[in-house]
């Protein structure tokens, strides 16, 4: 006879472990199924997120940025470093010392809340029941009046640059190298190739980061992406826009590969010590669905779903990268608790308006709700306060002043309608923001509210007040 729980959970990354750790404290008997195996065998939760993407790729960004600035910037503070030098295999060390005590916590908390952890690869049948098979190919199927789709993401890999061991990698291969690469190519300038790139050319890495659109960060606020783009210019990236791969050739006794594209000037040639490959991620969504479970996808992969994250089969769920939306960790764990909640009788919901989206490079890049561009095309009434880092005192006193804080509100209603932030700690003061949005502040809420002295902080502050020409540390635009 089968196991029965109330809740088995297909995948225990941000989205599938927050989701059976929420349904267990509710206390629905809940299990979780993760084929993830660390190099000794054993079951590691977690998913992309913990063991090959949010948390190490931070961490090697946290050590490079640390380097770089005792490499170049500590002079000015009066801090004078000779002979420094830096250890890859250390850094790589620290690295899997954070990813083992993060993942190792996860398994701590599922035995505190009395989750089942079924270590295998998890596929749904027909009416709720889950099939699990073991690395050794041992078979077996538990029962469930819910189950939550939580499979994630994987990297997209293109025909015109195949993946080769060693020299031609993807995300995954880029958090391994052992040395510092000579000259390392990018394919894709987004989120991870911008962060990866940033990762070893702070190490001494010639960086090329080769886009085939003609637009920089296109999701993000064009007068933020334009000044980040100068930035990375500035700090060693060589961003080549409108550049289409067409084709790699690996030299293997050179250990190189040449990287051929198209430009407006016809077809170029580079070669490079490593390439990564990153162009995007697409839903795991392949052999884990079952002909008849109920559950449909599109062409793409992507499960379909409700705003409430449920399926077309009746207790089924999906959540996090394999639905709609952006393929967020915070976005994956907060569909999770909405989902546990929900099964377990509670009016539970999400404010997809209000997901905040980041890039970790120096300075951080960090958004939440609508850019210029957005409302300019739905013809939107708006107004926009901009202030710079320049001119705020504890940024300057950091010696960390690149950036700005642009704020968006409706020209009527004054309600918030975005926030985009390039500059130090982005991440957090975006934060603030979105809690702002969540209540649906105005610019004056913020503008009226008492900001410590000297923060950072201060930049939002400064930024809300100038969408209504009250800004006090810099000149206002209109005076009112």
């Amino acid at each position: 006879m089968s196991q029965k729980f109330d809740v088995v959970v297909i995948g225990a990354g941000p989205g599938g472990y927050v989701a059976a750790i929420r349904a267990a404290q509710l206390g629905l008997k809940t299990a979780c199924v993760e084929k993830w195996v660390s190099d000794d065998g054993k079951a590691t939760l977690g998913g992309t997120c913990l063991n090959v993407g949010c948390i190490p790729s931070k961490a090697l960004l946290d050590s490079t940025h640390k380097y770089h600035d005792a490499a170049h910037d500590y002079a000015v503070h009066g801090i004078n470093i000779e002979g420094i030098k830096f250890d890859v295999e250390q850094m790589m060390a620290r690295k899997r010392q954070i990813v083992g005590q993060l993942t190792g916590g996860i398994a701590g908390l599922f035995k505190h809340n009395g989750v089942t952890l079924l270590q295998g690869a998890g596929k749904l049948l027909a009416g709720r029941q889950v099939e699990v098979t073991a690395q050794d190919g041992s078979v077996s199927v538990v029962e469930a009046d819910n189950v939550i789709i939580a499979a994630g993401s994987v990297p997209v890999e293109i025909p015109p640059a195949p993946l080769t061991e060693g020299i031609v990698v993807d995300s995954t291969g880029a958090l391994e190298f052992t040395e510092v690469p000579k000259r390392l190519g990018v394919i894709g300038a987004g989120v991870i190739g911008l962060e990866l790139g940033s990762v070893w050319n702070r190490l001494g890495s010639e960086v090329v980061v080769i886009e085939a659109l003609d637009s920089f960060l296109g999701a993000v606020d064009q007068q933020v992406a334009k000044e980040a783009k100068k930035i990375f210019t500035k700090q060693g990236l060589d961003i080549r826009l409108s550049a289409r791969v067409t084709g790699t050739e690996i030299d293997e006794k050179a250990g190189t590969v040449t990287v051929i594209y198209q430009d407006a000037k016809g077809e170029q040639r580079e070669t490079f010590d490593k390439l990564i490959v990153c162009v995007g991620r697409r839903p795991s969504t392949k052999n884990i669905l079952a002909a008849d479970c109920g559950v449909t996808m599109d062409e793409r992969g992507f499960i379909y779903v409700n705003d409430f994250c449920a399926t077309e089969a009746p207790g089924v769920y999906a959540v996090g990268d394999v639905v709609r939306g952006p393929m967020l960790a915070h976005k994956a764990s907060e569909e999770g608790v909405m989902v546990a909640e929900r099964i377990a009788g509670k009016k539970a919901q999400m404010n997809y308006d209000c997901i905040p989206g980041v890039i970790y490079t120096h300075p951080e890049i960090a958004w939440v709700g609508k850019t210029e561009e957005q409302l300019k095309a739905a013809g939107e009434n708006y107004k926009v306060g901009v202030f710079p880092f320049a001119a705020t005192g504890r940024a300057l006193a950091a010696n960390d002043s690149a950036g700005m804080v642009k704020m968006i509100a409706h020209a009527d209603t004054d309600r918030i309608l975005g926030c985009h932030i390039i500059g130090p700690s982005a991440a957090d003061l975006c934060q603030q923001v979105v809690i702002a949005m969540e209540f649906g502040s105005s610019a004056e809420d913020i503008g009226l509210t008492v900001f410590g002295h000297p923060t950072l902080s201060e930049a939002v502050h400064e930024a809300a007040l100038a969408v209504n020409g009250h800004a006090i540390h810099m000149a206002n635009r209109k005076k009112r």
